[in-house]
């Protein structure tokens, strides 16, 4: 009997509801409402900024305050949220639960605790907590890895993951009762996710990374599909099948560290936004993964702005994380309510 062998990177998943040319277009809007996000967070804000006056006199206050603080951190935010938002729809894909998210393979585990142990030693003083947080989410993803290697299943992956969390979540509650009270708000405030104002050379580098590991995931997202029909009919398409996963949870992990090395544990953009896109586009990664990664990004991108908008309601700046959690707590449930997710 004859065979026919089917190229992976041609595979278009049969739940597809758009043509090429209808996704391209999607992407289009998701891309100009992630730009719009940034531009608009970067001219709106607590203080009235004169746009001419910013890009006409370099030298003036407003270009200061444009070019220096609010243009650099709606650039970060826009490139952890693009982050959050492609590997939380790439994990959901590989593990074949929609109910996933970036932090569940304990990357986020590593990053907290490392930047908790340096934070709580003094050791920021020397170097940024965000290299100490690269440093944790690296060593734990290292383990994650080699635990679902050696057992050959994404389950053994996640499990890991979960009991990891588990664990720096107990190593970061005892260092929590023996610091001082000064040094717990620090870690309380990481914690809780926020965006800074990184340097020109931090923001070049994080893209860099973003790029690339977006870019492997969207390249394996025809995989995804794929896997998504099980092991067993994926290895019959011509999938290497522990292959395709390890790159998809390495590239996932690498950029989640990334993210959560720079803004702390920002919850729920990787949750919500695949979430709810699947429910608009369907469940295939090949649109899925770049269409999650411009909607993380203006969401969380407009999610800070919306921090700045209410520091005279408050007169205190909310962590970005804060502000993700209250939106996307009510608008997940509302979204569960809907009936089921496309898988």
């Amino acid at each position: 009997m004859n065979t026919v062998t089917v190229a992976p990177h041609r595979f278009w998943a049969p739940e597809l509801r758009f043509s090429a040319g209808r996704a391209a277009a999607i992407l289009l809007v998701l891309a100009v409402a992630a730009v719009g996000a940034v531009l608009v967070s970067a001219v709106v804000g607590e203080y009235p900024l004169s746009l001419g006056q910013a890009l006409h006199h370099p030298a003036s206050v407003d270009a200061t305050v444009l070019w220096r603080l609010r243009m650099p951190r709606a650039v970060l935010g826009a490139l952890v949220g693009a982050s959050l938002g492609a590997s939380g729809s790439a994990l959901q894909g590989l593990l074949r639960n929609p109910l996933a998210d970036p932090f569940i393979l304990g990357v986020s585990g590593g990053a907290a605790l490392g930047a908790t142990v340096a934070l709580a030693l003094g050791l920021t003083a020397l170097v940024a907590p965000s290299l100490f947080a690269f440093l944790g989410s690296v060593a734990a993803m290292a383990l994650v890895l080699a635990v679902g290697r050696s057992r050959r299943s994404p389950e053994a992956a996640l499990l890991t993951g979960v009991v990891f969390n588990a664990f720096a979540s107990a190593a970061i509650t005892c260092i929590k009762t023996l610091v001082s009270p000064d040094k717990l708000g620090e870690i309380l405030y990481w914690l809780a996710g926020s965006l800074g104002y990184e340097a020109p050379r931090t923001l070049v580098w994080a893209a860099v990374l973003q790029l690339a590991t977006l870019g492997v995931l969207w390249r394996q997202s025809g995989r995804l599909n794929l896997l998504a029909l099980g092991d067993e009919e994926a290895s019959s398409l011509g999938v290497r099948v522990q292959r395709a996963r390890t790159v998809v949870l390495l590239a996932a992990s690498l950029s989640v560290a990334g993210a959560v090395a720079l803004s702390g544990l920002v919850g729920f953009v990787g949750l919500i936004v695949p979430h709810l896109l699947r429910l608009l586009l369907g469940p295939d990664q090949r649109l899925l993964v770049p269409a999650s990664a411009l909607g993380g990004a203006a969401f969380l991108v407009l999610s800070d702005l919306l921090t700045r908008l209410l520091f005279p309601l408050f007169h205190a700046e909310l962590p970005v994380g804060v502000v993700t959690a209250v939106l996307g707590g009510p608008l997940f449930l509302f979204l569960l309510r809907r009936g089921p997710v496309p898988q």
